[in-house]
C-alpha cells in the first residue's frame, strides 16, 4: 500500500548541509552560464583571422590597406572605385592594394563586374594576433601593426573629442570615457579580457555582418580596452626564466 506524504514521517530538520549544497548548486550555474558565454565566444571568434608571421603583418602595415578594410567592414563588399570615394584614394591606387590584400588573403571578389568595377569584400570580420613573439621579426611586424592601429583609433577619438558638440544630446551622454587601477595577477588579467569578449562579442557580432538586424538609430561604436600594467613586478614575481637567472636547473623557457 503506498504511504501518503502525511504518512513519510516527520520533516527532517535543516542541516547545515543543505546551505553548502545550494551554494554548490549556485557556483555550478554560474559556471555553467560562464562556459556558455566563453562557448559563444569561441563562435563569434570562428571568424577572427588570426595573424601569427611576420610576412603577413608587414603586408598589413600599410594605412591605404589599413582603410580598406575599414571601409569593407562598414560598408560591406564595394569596388576599388567605391572604396576610393570613401577613403579618399584614387581607384588605382585601391585597385593595387586589394589585389596585394588578396594575395595575402584578408579580401576576395564578391562576384560580378570587371576590372575596376569588380567588387571586394573581407575574407573575415576580425582579425587578432599577439605582439609578444619568440622571433624578434614577427614582434617587430606585430608591434608597428600594433602602432599603426591605435595610433587611427585614437585619432577618432580625437576628433570625436573635438567635434562631439555636433551629436546629438542622448549620444554626448552615452560615449564617455573611464579609467580604473586594479591590482590583479596575470592570470585574473587574461581571464577579465575573456569575460569582457564574452560580454560583447556574442550580443553584437552578428550586427556587424547583418545589417538587418541593426536597430534604426544604431551607428558604428568603436570600443577600446586597453589593459597594462603600469609598474614592474616585486623581483620575487618574476619567473626564474624570465629574470635573467642562469641556474642551470631551470632548464629551456616553455
Amino acid at each position: 500500500m503506498p504511504l501518503d506524504d502525511d504518512a513519510a514521517g516527520p520533516e527532517r530538520p535543516p542541516s547545515p548541509l543543505d546551505d553548502v549544497r545550494k551554494s554548490l548548486g549556485d557556483v555550478g550555474k554560474s559556471l555553467g552560464d560562464v562556459g556558455k558565454s566563453l562557448d559563444d565566444v569561441g563562435k563569434s571568434l570562428d571568424d577572427v583571422r588570426q595573424l601569427t608571421d611576420s610576412q603577413t603583418l608587414r603586408a598589413l602595415t600599410h594605412p591605404v590597406r589599413i582603410a580598406l578594410i575599414e571601409a569593407l567592414l562598414l560598408g560591406g563588399a564595394m569596388t576599388a572605385t567605391e572604396v576610393g570615394e570613401r577613403i579618399g584614394e584614387s581607384a588605382t591606387t585601391c585597385s593595387f592594394h586589394l589585389r596585394q590584400l588578396a594575395k595575402y588573403g584578408f579580401v576576395e571578389e564578391a562576384g560580378g563586374g570587371k576590372g575596376r568595377s569588380r567588387p571586394w569584400r573581407l575574407t573575415a570580420t576580425g582579425m587578432q594576433f599577439s605582439s609578444v613573439h619568440a622571433d624578434p621579426e614577427t614582434e617587430m611586424a606585430a608591434v608597428a601593426l600594433v602602432r599603426m592601429l591605435r595610433d587611427r583609433q585614437f585619432a577618432r577619438y580625437q576628433t570625436w573629442l573635438e567635434t562631439n558638440q555636433n551629436f546629438p544630446r542622448e549620444w554626448r551622454d552615452a560615449a564617455g570615457s573611464s579609467e580604473s587601477i586594479i591590482y590583479l595577477t596575470p592570470a585574473e588579467l587574461d581571464e577579465l579580457s575573456e569575460e569582457v569578449l564574452a560580454l560583447v562579442l556574442p550580443r553584437f557580432r552578428e550586427r556587424l555582418t547583418d545589417p538587418a538586424r541593426r536597430p534604426p538609430d544604431a551607428v558604428p561604436v568603436e570600443i577600446l580596452m586597453l589593459t597594462y600594467p603600469i609598474s614592474l613586478p616585486p623581483p620575487g614575481d618574476v619567473p626564474p626564466d624570465e629574470s635573467g637567472g642562469d641556474d642551470p636547473a631551470d632548464g629551456e623557457p616553455s
